[in-house]
């Protein structure tokens, strides 16, 4: 049998029983709303300073506060303001620099960055590929920079038509900066940028972390570098295909500039700067 009166009417939440709760609803654009008070139809047009804006289907436009009184579908709704998206940040190309959004390339200037290696080359795309797109600069391979002088005498650069050049070990006395010192001071100078990390690979410029070892091991004089490397690390060293797939290994580590030392970031910037000036 129900007792209707073995509840205890001072409890708490007597008053809320029963009574029916009207939800919150942002007042997005667009949101069709019901004044009650007055039948009103209209879409939600804009919310500033406590109040919503609502324009019907003939373009009237009319002026409430936000709170209680209104319907959505028919039902009762407390109109409140919507919250406002958090900005997003930028989004970063792999180098750092701001991404530009549903850009094309940029046809290729006449400037251009030469590298010494095909390594390099694989590098500087994966990392600096957008800024580069971007800017219109093209990267190209350089066989060694024993072959700069040629490719000058055949193709000489001037104000318009500056080269960047990268190459590997460039430290005093080697032969990478008596060649760079030599151009620097020739007929080309003005035009021509050299510069270089201090590694005698470009493989060395990959942070040992982003590979997963400790260091790059040390490899004795008369051993191939890259083959005493691999051979160090216990990788496959062959023939020329286990060095591709061990660069393939190690270029895989490679994400943003956070993964590279900051001996080749700078190096590969002030190229940058110096071919689109």
């Amino acid at each position: 049998m129900d007792d209707r009166y073995s509840g205890d009417v001072l409890a708490a939440g007597w008053r809320e029983r029963g009574r029916r709760v009207v939800p919150d609803v942002p007042a997005a654009r667009d949101l069709v709303v019901e004044v009650a008070s007055d039948g009103f139809c209209g879409a939600v047009v804009a919310v500033r300073s406590g109040m919503v804006e609502l324009e019907d289907r003939r373009g009237a436009v009319r002026v409430f506060p936000l709170g209680s009184g209104f319907l959505v579908d028919g039902e009762p709704a407390r109109l409140v303001a919507p919250v406002a998206a958090a900005p997003t940040a930028p989004r970063r190309s792999a180098s750092g620099s701001i991404a530009v959004e549903n850009h094309q390339a940029r046809v290729a200037r006449p400037s251009r960055i030469l590298v010494e290696g095909r390594h390099d080359a694989e590098l500087v795309e994966k990392v600096w590929g957008h800024d580069l797109r971007v800017d219109g600069v093209v990267v190209e391979y350089l066989e060694g920079v024993d072959h700069l002088a040629a490719l000058l005498d055949a193709e000489p650069p001037a104000s318009d038509r500056r080269y960047g050049v990268l190459v590997d070990h460039l430290v005093a006395g080697s032969k990478e900066s008596r060649i760079a010192e030599g151009v620097a001071r020739g007929r080309y100078g003005a035009h021509v940028r050299i510069v270089g990390h201090p590694f005698i690979d470009v493989w060395q410029c990959v942070k040992p972390a982003a590979v997963g070892i400790a260091r790059w091991p040390e490899v004795p004089r008369g051993i191939e570098w890259k083959v005493g490397v691999c051979r160090a690390l216990g990788w496959p060293a062959d023939d020329q295909a286990d060095i591709a797939a061990a660069w393939q290994r190690i270029l895989a580590g490679v994400h943003t500039y956070r993964d590279l030392e900051p001996a080749l970031l700078g190096r590969v910037e002030e190229l940058i700067d110096f071919v689109t000036a």
